[in-house]
């Protein structure tokens, strides 16, 4: 089914798989092949497969193959042909050449879905500049005159009109991905900063993460509703693969408990390595949680396999050795609404559009966040204001009293903040 793309055209492309044995689940994967077709406006006119016990090192498929897919892509109209796998530089170059149409690999699919949904800034140039990135090495055999040599001599002189362009594109290229590092690093210490301030706050940070699709943003906007300070400061949520890319953090308050709530960008199977370097600025919200909230599609008959690139993803971040509470979502596909929610320990079932255990699972949130707090009493004297004001901003104060001493606070707060005032404590 098509999404509601605006003017975007549509165009028609042609899918191929090579099933090698060594995936788990090819069907699968050819399936979100298709998926991921249709989040970049591209309508799937066919797909071919070739059983083979390696990659063809030339043409990624058999030369037979390749000849089929030519005659099949002319038959039903396909404007574009998409590989499932990463295609090396010299194997674009070759079935270009046989296809005579585009060739896309599962890499370039992803990048141009990105790039449709980008909006902010930052995302707007971490997309470009893995897209440059992915280009460069590309650019070799893209000129038809390449192989033409001038006569003249001189070191761009004796080079042919291809390979005169070639360097050009590359420079211009080299010179872009320059510009962008910086504009990049600029945007990283601001968002740097704000990392900063937030930490300095103790407020204990929380991120969802998981598969794309999974189901984090409507989990985020159910909780901004219910806790959170703004509750009309919600973020986009559709059925549809990669619908965020950028972070966005909310403040989520439980009972007089606060912490702060960032949804990520969703990860997918055989995510482009340069994607995750490019957002590895953005993801920063990951390594730097004091909980990782993973929220897994129950209803996918995949889910398992999803949790498990979730974790290889978490491990690139050096994120997989927080501490995590599993979400099982969208359960109500597939199980009774009134069943839910379910809790297992660190796992939780639950219907995140249905409003079923949200409140739930932001229990759970805040007493893994708040586990290691105490119950103190400080006796702060009447000219330690600002000490008074930090435990009120920055620990649950259950009681206060103002005796001929000083203001007595009985408040739970963090180990760290019991440290900090020690002299005051009674």
């Amino acid at each position: 089914m098509r999404e509601e793309t605006g003017d975007i055209a549509w165009k028609k492309v042609l899918l191929v798989g090579v099933d090698t044995g060594e995936e788990k689940d090819f069907e699968r994967s050819m399936e979100e092949l298709k998926n991921l077709a249709q989040a970049a406006c591209k309508e799937v006119a066919g797909i071919i497969t070739q059983r083979l016990f390696t990659v063809n090192r030339a043409l990624y498929i058999g030369s037979g193959k390749a000849v089929e897919v030519k005659d099949f892509a002319g038959e039903c109209g396909a404007e574009e042909v998409i590989f499932d796998n990463a295609l090396s530089p010299s194997q674009v170059r070759n079935l270009t050449g046989i296809l005579e149409l585009p060739v896309l690999d599962r890499t370039n699919l992803i990048l141009d879905i990105f790039a449709l949904r980008a909006q902010t800034r930052e995302a707007k140039l971490q997309v470009e500049m893995a897209k440059l990135e992915y280009m460069l090495p590309r650019l070799v055999g893209l000129h038809e005159a390449l192989s033409r040599q001038g006569g003249a001599s001189g070191s761009m002189s004796s080079k042919g009109t291809g390979e005169k362009k070639l360097e050009l594109d590359r420079r211009k290229i080299e010179h872009r991905i320059s510009e962008l590092k910086k504009e990049l690093e600029l945007v990283e210490r601001s968002r740097q900063t704000q990392r900063k301030r937030r930490k300095d706050s103790q407020i204990p940070q929380v991120a969802l993460v998981g598969y794309t699709n999974a189901g984090k943003s409507t989990i985020l906007n159910r909780m901004v509703e219910k806790y959170g300070e703004c509750p009309q400061k919600t973020v986009m949520e559709k059925d549809m693969l990669f619908a965020t890319l950028e972070t966005s953090v909310r403040s989520i308050d439980v009972d007089g408990r606060p912490f702060l709530l960032a949804d990520t960008v969703g990860f997918i199977h055989k995510l482009p390595h340069g994607l995750v370097k490019a957002f590895r600025s953005t993801l920063e919200e990951v390594r730097n949680a004091d909980l990782l909230v993973q929220v897994v599609d129950f209803s996918d008959e995949n889910y398992k396999q999803q949790i498990e690139v979730t974790q290889k993803t978490l491990r690139e971040l050096e994120a997989g050795d927080i501490p995590q509470i599993l979400v099982y979502n969208k359960v109500d596909k597939c199980r009774l609404e009134a069943e839910l929610p379910q809790i297992r320990g660190d796992q939780i079932y639950i219907s995140a559009k249905g409003n079923r255990g949200i409140e739930e699972l932001a229990e759970m949130i805040q007493s893994r966040v708040y586990a290691d707090n105490q119950d103190c009493r400080f006796l702060i004297p009447y000219d330690k204001g600002a000490v008074v004001s930090s435990l009120m901003e920055n620990a649950s104060v259950l009681e206060r009293e103002y005796t001929e001493r000083g203001i007595l606070l009985h408040v739970n707060c963090s180990r760290q903040e019991r440290a900090k005032y020690e002299s005051y404590a009674l």
